[in-house]
C-alpha cells in the first residue's frame, strides 16, 4: 500500500496481489486529529490486507531532508507504532506534479483533478517502489 502524506489530504494507493501494478485507492481528508487519521489508515491496511506500507518522502530537489521530509519522517515513525505492517519510505519528488500533468493531458478539469491527485500521486510513488523492488530481486 502506498501513502502520499499531505497537510490537507492523504492519498492512498494499493498494488495488485502479485505486487506488479499500483492503482489509486482513496483520498483521506485530514481531520485535524492525527490519531484519527492514522486509525483510518490502519483500517485501510486491514481492508486491503496490505503486507507493507510505502510512505512518500518529499526530499528537497538536491535529495536532502528538508522541513517537509523531516515532518514526513516523524509521521512515519508514528505510523510504524500504529500499523501492524512494516512501513518504508520512497522518494516522492515530483509525484504530485506528475499526477497533475497526467490528468491535465487527459483533459481533466481542475476541480476533478484536485479530488484525486493525492491518490494518483500515491500510486506513482508505490509503482516506483514496486519497480525498484522488482529490479532488486532481478539482481539477486
Amino acid at each position: 500500500m502506498g501513502i502520499d502524506l499531505g497537510s490537507r489530504r492523504i492519498g492512498v494507493a494499493v498494488s495488485d496481489a502479485s505486487g506488479v501494478l499500483a492503482s489509486p485507492y482513496e483520498v483521506v481528508a485530514r481531520s485535524g486529529d492525527v490519531a484519527l487519521d492514522h486509525r483510518r489508515l490502519a483500517a485501510i491496511v486491514a481492508e486491503v490486507e496490505a503486507g507493507l506500507v510505502v510512505v512518500g518522502l518529499p526530499l528537497s530537489l538536491d535529495g536532502s531532508v528538508g522541513p517537509a521530509a523531516a515532518a514526513a519522517l516523524a509521521e512515519v515513525e508514528t505510523l510504524r507504532e500504529v500499523l501492524d505492517v512494516a512501513v518504508e519510505t520512497q522518494d516522492e519528488r515530483f509525484t504530485t506534479v506528475s499526477a497533475d500533468r497526467s490528468m491535465m493531458a487527459r483533459k481533466m478539469k481542475a476541480p476533478a483533478r484536485r479530488k484525486v491527485v493525492d491518490k494518483v500521486a500515491a500510486a506513482i510513488l508505490l509503482q516506483a517502489w514496486l519497480d525498484g523492488a522488482a529490479a532488486r530481486r532481478a539482481r539477486s
